[in-house]
């Protein structure tokens, strides 16, 4: 089998060295090369050609975040953030990386596990990108115009994604009037960005965004993002839906869930729903939107066209999940007409 060839980029010795280790304990995994630097790494681009690259927000000479604007335009390797809690990792995802993975404070074995378990997992599935396919699929989402007259019977637009999904979902909130119902969302993030992540979409959208808190309403205008680590849950009081955020169970290998999130909304709003599945790997959300078009929701799923990954679209589609199949671009008009039927 043809093993993946890894590039580690990053300007403490020690850490490379470390994360070479690790990295290199994997079967499937060979890393060809390190480098301390963004020009260093340059230099090990066209000599090794690797398949994937790891890179760290900040570095001396040039950060991750000019290094990646402007390799990727020559060189289109899919890029994986190592990242300390910053907003730069935003920044890096929206000029062309792939993901992030959170650093870790400390390189204990315990800690270890659990970081190479996520950055193997996303190094497999980032070899398998095709980033010049899904760059030709990208444009300017169009703004829905804001409602008027007879209010919508749709009372609450939940949204899941993982790979890709952060720049997929700040792609349809900018597009959201502050007219559109109540949007409850689960992206599968770290504990600590997905704070970091409500409040960047708060300055960039029209609707209102925060991380969510137990008894948080679910109102017009408002988007509420899952805290990560956490569970979330929607309940239905009176003619009103809030939200329950508690720590749980991974629930198909994640926390937050999808699944629970869809499941959920499918029991407290039924056929005043609509339930949208994003790029993704894995099959997290699938049960979940199928739960919510059985209650009645209309359910929309990421094409694979416009994918990054299309792993958490192509299971929801593959089980009658999927009402309607969509590239992100089509997406917000779509959303905007089901919403005045």
């Amino acid at each position: 089998m043809k093993k993946i060839k890894v590039l580690i980029v990053d300007d403490s010795l020690l850490f490379r060295e470390w994360l070479r280790k690790g990295l290199s304990n994997h079967p499937s995994i060979e890393v060809v090369a390190t480098a301390a630097d963004a020009f260093d790494a340059r230099d090990k681009i066209l000599a090794f050609e690797p398949d994937v690259m790891t890179c760290d927000v900040e570095m001396p000479k040039m950060n991750g975040l000019e290094f990646i604007r402007r390799l990727l335009p020559q060189y289109p390797i899919p890029i994986i953030m190592i990242s300390t809690m910053s907003y730069s990792v935003f920044d890096a995802l929206k000029a062309g990386a792939v993901d992030f993975v959170a650093k870790p404070s400390n390189l204990v074995a315990g800690s270890a596990n659990i970081f190479f378990d996520e950055l193997i997992q996303k190094i497999v599935v980032a070899s398998s990108i095709h980033l010049e396919e899904i760059r030709q699929q990208q444009g300017t989402l169009k703004p829905i115009e804001p409602r008027t007259g007879t209010p919508s019977s749709i009372r609450m637009i939940a949204i899941g994604a993982s790979t890709g999904g952060i720049e997929a979902i700040s792609s349809i909130l900018t597009t959201l009037p502050v007219t559109v119902p109540g949007v409850v969302i689960v992206q599968h993030i770290p504990s600590g960005f997905s704070r970091m992540f409500a409040d960047r979409l708060n300055q960039l959208c029209k609707v209102s965004v925060k991380e969510a808190q137990t008894g948080d309403y679910v109102l017009p205008g408002s988007v509420l993002i899952a805290p990560g680590d956490h569970q979330m849950r929607v309940h239905r009081v009176g003619d009103l839906f809030k939200v329950e955020i508690y720590e749980g169970e991974r629930i198909t290998g994640h926390c937050p869930s999808v699944d629970v999130l869809f499941d959920s909304v499918a029991k407290a709003a039924g056929n005043k729903a609509i339930g949208i599945i994003l790029t993704g790997m894995g099959y997290d959300g699938a049960k979940g939107l199928l739960m919510m078009r059985r209650k009645g929701a209309r359910t929309i799923g990421q094409d694979a066209h416009s994918s990054t990954v299309y792993g958490m679209p192509k299971a929801a589609f593959d089980v009658g999940a999927v009402e309607r199949q969509a590239s992100l671009q089509q997406i917000p008009q779509l959303i905007n007409k089901l919403l005045q039927q």
